[in-house]
């Protein structure tokens, strides 16, 4: 009963470590802390293509702490003395791959790769997180592209009332 009660918690503990990985959003509508009431650079340009991508998922090392925690404490109480301890160690070792693979998985996201060809004529590529909430970008719309710094944006460019 002990040991199910404490593997119950060290598997909340994986999960909740898990959540704490996923990045921040990376959709062309989401901005961090720091980017607000900052000044960005604008280019125009319209989409000449846009193709489905997968932004993986982080590799921090937490899943694998957790999971080779998890794993080693729940092998550690399947018995006592030497075969306790390889239980351990095969639980450990079975448990930080778990946790590796659960965090990528975890924080894997949809995205969407637009080419772009700029007023000014250049072609360019920006990757971003794809966002359900938002109309979506297709090839052939106008578009602007936010940089500041080292991070860009597209966005649909609104030309509503525009005369």
């Amino acid at each position: 009963m002990f040991v199910s009660s404490v593997n119950r918690l060290l598997g909340a503990v994986l999960v909740f470590t898990l959540l704490g990985c996923v990045p921040a959003t990376q959709t062309g509508t989401s901005y961090s802390r720091g980017e607000a009431r900052t000044v960005q650079q604008v280019q125009i340009g319209k989409v000449i293509e846009v193709t489905e991508i997968t932004i993986e998922g982080t590799k921090s090392g937490a899943g694998g702490l957790v999971g080779g925690a998890v794993g080693g404490i729940a092998g550690g109480s399947t018995g006592s003395g030497a075969g306790g301890e390889i239980a351990a160690v095969l639980a450990g070792a079975v448990g930080a791959v778990v946790g590796a693979k659960l965090e990528e998985a975890a924080t894997r996201a949809n995205g969407r790769e637009y080419t772009i060809r700029l007023d000014k004529g250049d072609v360019i590529s920006v990757v971003q997180a794809f966002d359900p909430k938002a109309a979506p970008i297709v090839a052939g719309d106008e578009v602007k592209l936010l940089s500041q710094g080292g991070t860009y944006r597209v966005t649909r460019l609104n030309t509503a009332g525009a005369p």
